[in-house]
């Protein structure tokens, strides 16, 4: 039987590990989520976009496409290297940043973080970055695990030497995300739940949220 290893190590050092094959494995979530920001902003386009999270960059590329100006930030080195080395364009700036601390990512009309803040403790922190970050009428698109996928145990993993690699991840509910929007100015305009292979007597994988600053 494979052993599961639950990791300890900061979540940057994790994604380091996982960048060579981030894009080439199998991976649901990953690409659940590759379409639920497809559907839910397929008829916008922006001045300036902020992507928190950018990853190799598998939604970066089809953001550009939205905006006139992109900014991919990410904790990982390995991550943004490999979204550098496929992704070209004039629009696009690449930037290594800790959401834990103050932003200084700049303006944006539309903020997009997928797949982080299952990492982030204090989510909290992070909306009050978002609201001071978006112009007045911006959006923020969010989208990560399923509160009740979480509680059955699903989480972000990867294969490292061997073993399954499960990343520590803190659990917030439905009411968390729209408490800290409340605090922060933001108001909720769409939530939806998207399930695998669109069943849902299952479980949703994932909660999506689109916020827009008063």
């Amino acid at each position: 039987m494979k052993k599961i290893q639950m990791v300890y190590m900061e979540t940057r050092d994790a994604y380091n590990h996982w960048a060579k094959t981030y894009d080439s494995v199998v991976n649901k979530t990953r690409d659940l989520e590759a379409l639920a920001i497809r559907s839910v902003l397929a008829n916008a386009h922006f001045s300036k976009i902020l992507e928190i999270g950018c990853g190799t960059g598998k939604n970066t590329a089809w953001l550009a496409e939205k905006s006139d100006k992109l900014t991919g930030v990410d904790f990982s080195e390995a991550m943004l290297k490999e979204a550098k080395e496929k992704i070209h364009a004039d629009q696009i700036h690449f930037q290594q940043g800790d959401i834990t601390r103050p932003w200084i990512f700049g303006k944006a009309d539309l903020i997009t973080c997928s797949l982080v803040l299952e990492h982030i403790e204090d989510i909290g922190f992070i909306f009050q970055q978002v609201a001071a970050s978006l112009n007045a009428g911006g959006q923020f698109y969010l989208c990560e695990f399923h509160p009740y996928k979480q509680i059955q145990g699903s989480g972000a993993r990867f294969e490292l030497e061997g073993n399954t690699t499960q990343l520590e991840y803190f659990i917030h509910h439905v009411s968390d995300f729209f408490g800290a929007a409340r605090q922060n100015g933001l108001s909720c305009d769409l939530l939806q739940e998207w399930f695998d292979d669109e069943d849902r007597s299952q479980t949703p994988r994932l909660i999506s949220f689109l916020f827009h600053k008063k």
